[in-house]
């Protein structure tokens, strides 16, 4: 049994393992980036100087990189932390619900992004649709939303992983903070949107690799575990010594967990406000291919849901039934409440199990969790001020513009972002309270925001004043809750999950009924014509490095090869060139494929089925992870046996080894062709010849 007191994390790795890191991982990414954007550039037609490739990768990314996208994207350090430790302190439902709290927005944007691709292919931030159907007023407005979302996320992507790092191996907080951001950017502005898919399936094969090297060591190999008798024998000797307060008999082994299901509603509402504010989501649904955006989110969810899942169950168990042993970095005392907002749960759990091998493997894991989704974030961010801010007030900025404020803007973010995390450390803000305040703050707007891009009666009336409604609703019933459930407003109590309910229950519910009764009283014209059009304004911004326009429709058709041909200079100079002569295709038969491409886009009909067929699985599937399968346990006050934490714990294994699959199998099976084909001319199998110029 843990004394009762508190302890300093203790440090197994020195301040050089953490900064070597941060700094050199950060090298690696972004020398990584590099050599893949020189390939991309000497053996494809993509070219990040391009507007439209550096912020949409043309529009052409396939469903398995999409899929990876999503779970890397969604995967913050607080998906690895929180849900971390809300099991450490709820038992074993917190994890499965800070799965479905992200799961099912992920499901229903499926539809979503269906509807993106409907009715406004061109589009390149959801708010440029909001400004073409509504005009300046919800312009700015859901701008602001989507501002107040990025700075969310970059505080709990940048901060999370500080902490963990700086618990670790004792690097500064302040440094970490500056440095994990600044080294991101590096290799963003070096790729533009493609980059960060690439980096995004890097990273999702490495964090997957950590994940079942955990969930070995807890159930199969570790000395003080071993195996999930054993995680169960502990845990029923945790529920004596340290019982749950409003879980049955105590136990963690239940799913009837009053402050798991308290865990589920402050989870549902951050998640829908993380996904349909956050431009990053919006992005990857943006890019994708339209016949398969549908089904990249879909299963991007579902592979998404593991890792609260396994991870948060496996780490937050562990961490429980370890931390009376010695090798805990707190023994003889349990992790207080501070540090476990910080989220050393996880690596509290990775440290018993592993000692410094664990500690290096948490480091690694949380690292890649906020690289990954920090980099979609520095994009998302960066296509916000350059086509929604400087393009939309300041002037038509043409591709050439588009790609150097881009870059500029991509600098100057992760450098506030880094000074945005030193604020929030020094105000004593940390991942926990970031967590439960992005419901809060967001859910207002998720319902206006959803609605734009799939339902015709929506009007300026309804969106603007349904998502104020609920604005006033959620800040009201916020200060209330945290008044009468804590007896006192201040940041501390602000944060704690009632209320935090009291605030984002009120916010989602209350903009959600607004703004159906204010689009049934004052209708929208029904009409999608002025967002299918922004394709035409985003033609005229989108050149290529040389000012040529490039159409949003051609930059989304695949070209299989690039034939490098002589360029004369404007000065008329001669120049040599290499060539690379596979003429896979004829001129003729590449226009064939672009006028095919544009059809299929075109497909309204198709896409249409697509959205009610992705609403009816979405919504098949909220309500077996949501109802069908946790309630009736809850209802029954149920308490695992042995034999049905085994099936519990094997379940997890099978879902997170096929999340493993589709995130990583499936993207290099669909590009297999193209890859074989780039290491051909690699190592030099393609004819290439040098011809000279004028």
């Amino acid at each position: 049994m843990s004394q009762a007191g508190e302890r300093e994390f203790t440090k197994l790795l020195s301040p050089a393992t953490g900064y070597g890191v941060v700094v050199g991982l950060g090298a690696a990414f972004a020398v990584l980036m590099i050599g893949f954007t020189y390939l991309q550039r000497r053996f494809t037609r993509f070219d990040t100087n391009n507007a439209s490739e550096f912020a949409t990768a043309s529009r052409s990314i396939k469903p398995g990189l999409i899929c990876a996208g999503i779970v890397s994207a969604w995967t913050w350090s607080a998906t690895l932390l929180q849900s971390s430790a809300a099991t450490y302190q709820s038992g074993l439902s917190a994890a499965w619900w800070y799965g479905v709290g992200g799961t099912i927005q992920i499901g229903f944007f499926a539809a979503i992004a269906a509807k993106v691709k409907m009715n406004a292919n061109g589009a390149t931030t959801f708010l440029q649709i909001c400004k073409a159907r509504y005009g300046t007023g919800c312009h700015i407005l859901f701008t602001f939303y989507a501002l107040v979302c990025a700075h969310i996320v970059a505080g709990s992507l940048v901060l999370g992983a500080s902490a963990t790092i700086n618990a670790l191996t004792g690097a500064s907080i302040e440094a970490c903070n500056f440095l994990l951001p600044i080294g991101i950017a590096i290799y963003v502005i070096a790729g533009g949107l493609r980059a960060t898919f690439i980096c995004d399936f890097t990273h999702t094969v490495i964090l997957f690799v950590i994940i079942y090297l955990f969930m070995f060591s807890a159930y199969a190999t570790s000395p003080a575990l071993g195996s999930i008798s054993s995680m169960y024998k502990l845990l029923v000797e945790a529920a004596q010594t340290t019982p749950v307060e409003g879980n049955e008999q105590g136990s963690y082994l239940t799913m009837k967990s009053n402050s798991g299901i308290l865990f589920a509603g402050c989870t549902i509402a951050s998640g829908f406000s993380g996904v349909f504010c956050d431009q990053g989501y919006w992005q990857r649904a943006i890019a994708s291919r339209p016949e398969s955006t549908t089904r990249a989110y879909m299963l991007g969810g579902l592979s998404w849901f593991a890792i609260p899942w396994a991870f948060g169950t496996t780490m937050g168990l562990s961490s429980r039934a370890l931390q009376s042993t010695p090798a805990y970095p707190t023994y003889p005392y349990a992790l207080s409440a501070s540090q476990q907002s910080a989220g050393l749960v996880a690596p509290a759990a990775a440290v018993a199990l592993l000692g410094k091998g664990g500690a290096v493997a948490i480091l690694l894991a949380t690292f890649m969790a906020a690289t990954s989704a920090a980099s979609a974030e520095l994009i998302a961010v960066s296509s916000i001020v350059v086509y929604d801010i400087f393009g939309t007030y300041w002037k038509p900025l043409s591709g050439k513009q588009v790609v150097f404020w881009s870059h500029l803007v991509i600098a100057l973010a992760a450098i506030w972002f880094g000074a945005w995390s030193c604020i929030l450390h020094k105000a004593n803000i940390d991942l926990g309270w970031l967590f439960y305040i992005q419901g809060v703050c967001l859910t207002p707007a998720v319902v206006p925001i959803g609605l734009t891009v799939s339902w015709g009666r929506m009007s300026k009336i309804s969106a603007f004043y349904g998502t104020i409604f609920g604005t006033v609703c959620g800040m009201i019933g916020w200060m209330l809750g945290c008044w009468k459930v804590y007896g006192e407003i201040n940041t501390v109590n602000l944060a704690k999950p009632y209320a935090a309910i009291s605030g984002s229950a009120p916010g989602l519910v209350m903009s959600a009924l607004a703004t159906l009764v204010l689009a049934y009283f004052f209708p929208g014209s029904n009409d999608w014509t002025a967002t299918r059009a922004i394709h035409q304004a985003d033609n005229k911004a989108s050149t290529d490095s040389k000012g040529e326009p490039v159409s949003a429709h051609i930059a989304s058709a695949p070209m299989p090869e690039k034939n490098f041909t002589d360029e004369k200079h404007q000065d008329g100079n001669s120049t040599t060139v290499q060539t690379v002569d596979v003429n896979a295709e004829s001129p003729g038969e590449a226009n064939e494929t672009y006028e095919r491409e544009i059809i299929e886009e075109l497909d309204l009909g198709l896409l249409q089925k697509v959205f009610v067929r992705a609403s009816i699985i979405s919504s098949s599937m909220a309500m077996i992870i949501t109802f069908i399968v946790p309630i009736p346990m809850f209802a029954a006050h149920y308490v695992f046996s042995l034999g049905f934490f085994k099936f519990w714990i094997v379940a997890s294994f099978i879902w997170v080894f096929l999340a493993g699959s589709f995130c990583i199998i499936l993207p290099v099976w669909e590009s297999r062709v193209e890859l074989v084909s780039i290491c051909k001319r690699l190592l030099g199998f393609a004819r290439i010849k040098t011809k000279t110029g004028y």
